[in-house]
């Protein structure tokens, strides 16, 4: 069969969550297309770089460049004048007028717990593009359980439509051991261990500002790094810090977006990593630090619990005093990093994009019998 898959996604060179999950998804599922017999036919806004996914007679590239509304005018007039015997997208939303089948994967329904953490307008766009995934797509996949619970709770989506399958970590990440490597990368961000580290966008959700006055209170002699690109409503968070005393502020260092070929060395040197966000509908950072053998400090909401399991130690999210006794707790007992650092990597060993792709193209395969 043809599979079609929004691409337009996985091209985006800066990273995040979402664009990371369409890059390693579709580069898993090439080969296990080839395997199968089927054709994967990849949809790009922008001509992709020549080395992003493997090539050969099962994968189509289609790049169709447009500057606005791409998906619902350019993307939808190529489905319909050559569909796929099935249409999936990993990160982005179904073409409104498309009626042939197809799967959506829904990451979070964060904006429904926080809308406070978002603009009207993209408060709007949330809640349609994920109204509209879910009642027009054949199938829906969901990151997590917290996720398809949300699906069903908020859109009233059919249980037996959605399927759950976790993402997987990027396999090039690792514990880093070699002190040279972990010493260029502090010194190319100017951060000097011991540190403590937050690893995402800077946005409302992730709860920075609870975690900047956790660590004041905490009073740890370690640095806090926040690294990460800024998102919508950053302002708060430097405000935040920017009204510290002085000899604390300087203890908060802010490095920005930190690329693929940085994070495993940043994520490894740190004592542990801080992760108390608000609401996750999968939650990555926590993983990449299982995978790097850093310990992880993570909230006890949303989709973290189950998947963090019993490696990480997990606080209250809205308690200040919470995050700072954890933190404390991280600081000062090497026993329990240790054993959160054997469990981390013991967990992390189950998601796998391999895994994760095989459970797509098996939803994929389901969408399109039913169509029969």
């Amino acid at each position: 069969m043809i599979i079609g898959v929004d691409a337009s996604r996985a091209v985006k060179t800066q990273r995040t969550g979402t664009e990371g999950y369409a890059y390693f998804l579709i580069n898993a599922l090439i080969p296990l297309a080839q395997q199968a017999g089927h054709c994967l036919r990849l949809y790009f806004n922008e001509p992709p770089p020549d080395d992003l996914f493997p090539t050969g007679p099962h994968v189509e590239s289609v790049v169709i460049p447009f500057p606005r509304l791409w998906t619902h005018l350019r993307l939808a007039r190529e489905l319909h004048k050559r569909p796929p015997d099935v249409f999936f997208t990993p990160a982005h939303v179904i073409p409104l007028t498309y009626r042939q089948p197809t799967v959506a994967t829904v990451h979070d329904l964060g904006y429904h717990h926080f809308p406070q953490a978002h603009t009207r307008s993209q408060l709007w766009y949330l809640e349609w593009s994920t109204r509209h995934n879910g009642r027009s797509s054949r199938m829906v996949i969901a990151d997590s359980l917290a996720t398809q619970q949300d699906l069903i709770r908020f859109y009233h989506i059919e249980p037996d439509k959605i399927r759950v399958v976790y993402p997987g970590v990027d396999p090039d990440l690792q514990p880093v051991t070699e002190t040279e490597e972990i010493t260029a990368v502090l010194q190319k961000y100017g951060v000097t261990p011991p540190y403590l580290l937050y690893l995402s966008t800077l946005q409302p959700r992730k709860n920075l500002i609870r975690l900047i006055r956790a660590y004041v209170q905490s009073n740890v002699p370690h640095q806090l790094v926040i690294a990460g690109k800024k998102g919508w409503l950053a302002e708060p968070i430097l405000d935040e810090i920017f009204h510290l005393e002085l000899a604390v502020a300087k203890k908060i260092i802010m490095p920005g977006f930190v690329p693929n070929e940085d994070k495993g060395a940043l994520i490894s040197g740190a004592t542990a990593l801080l992760y108390p966000s608000l609401y996750e509908g999968f939650g990555f950072p926590l993983l990449e630090a299982q995978a790097c053998g850093t310990p992880v400090l993570a909230a006890n909401s949303s989709s973290l619990p189950e998947i963090a399991g019993d490696a990480a130690l997990l606080v209250n999210p809205l308690d200040v005093n919470a995050i700072a006794d954890g933190i404390r707790q991280l600081a000062r007992d090497p026993l329990l990093r240790h054993e959160l650092t054997q469990q981390g990597l013991e967990n992390v060993r189950q998601y796998t994009w391999e895994l994760a792709a095989q459970q797509v193209l098996a939803v994929l395969e389901t969408a399109v019998v039913h169509e029969h």
